[in-house]
């Protein structure tokens, strides 16, 4: 399996913090934003990871992280989104680095308190298909929610006025080689990208869709609000070496 992490974007809801640099790049407590995803990668055994990113800074990913060996990583890979496609979009660029195996993607705002590596090995047990991982929310509307039949997830709905769960889809998920076939077969949104939920809902439709719950909590860090959040959690936890 191998790791992509998403790290594009303008992050417009954190000017004037955004108007110099990546978000990505930003501390969260005591390391840059971007370095938790990639440990979330390598604590679960992963030794190459894509990062994709864009915008007018993309040269400082280069600089800070190198060629991830000190992430213990055997390579780090990169590669540049030009606009503002989508999640889907930016995956899509890691289709030659994929090679044809299993990917876990992460995207880059994304703070964990434990790890993903019981929620990779099942995927490995799995033998295909999709796996995301939820986490039980009290604000379910404001993210992608899943509607279940029994244990078995019939739909994603994105930002639901009625939410038919608590659970969110945090911005973790593994998927096979097909990923890259699907995502060539979408139709932009109203916001005129790709989406991520439209990649999961074909898995759903195919029946190949399987999830975990996440341990720990989980926060992103794509507002002032939430950036600050995250910096508290990792200080009042401890966990430095999130994964």
């Amino acid at each position: 399996m191998r790791g992509v992490v998403l790290a594009g974007g303008l992050g417009t809801r954190l000017f004037p913090l955004t108007k110099v640099t990546n978000k990505h790049l930003l501390p969260v407590y005591d390391k840059p934003m971007i370095y938790y995803p990639i440990e979330a990668l390598t604590n679960a055994g992963i030794k190459e990871v894509m990062v994709v990113t864009g915008g007018n800074n993309a040269g400082d990913f280069l600089r800070l992280l190198g060629n991830g060996k000190d992430f213990g990583l055997n390579r780090i890979h990169y590669a540049y989104q030009e606009g503002e496609g989508g999640i889907a979009e930016a995956l899509s660029l890691a289709e030659a680095f994929a090679e044809g195996r299993p990917i876990c993607v992460v995207l880059g705002d994304n703070i964990i308190e434990k790890n993903i590596i019981e929620a990779v090995g099942a995927y490995k047990a799995q033998g295909g298909g999709a796996r995301i991982l939820l986490k039980e929310v009290p604000d379910p509307e404001r993210f992608g929610v899943p509607a279940f039949d029994g244990k078995k997830i019939i739909r994603i709905e994105e930002k639901p006025k009625d939410p038919k769960s608590n659970y969110a889809v945090i911005g973790i998920y593994m998927f096979d080689s097909r990923v890259f076939d699907i995502i060539g077969g979408l139709k932009p949104s109203q916001r005129g990208e790709l989406e991520i939920t439209d990649v999961n809902n074909a898995y759903i439709e195919a029946g190949t869709m399987e999830w975990s719950t996440l341990d720990g909590w989980w926060t992103d860090a794509g507002t002032i609000e939430s950036l600050l959040r995250a910096s508290n959690m990792v200080e009042n936890t401890g966990a430095n070496k999130i994964g």
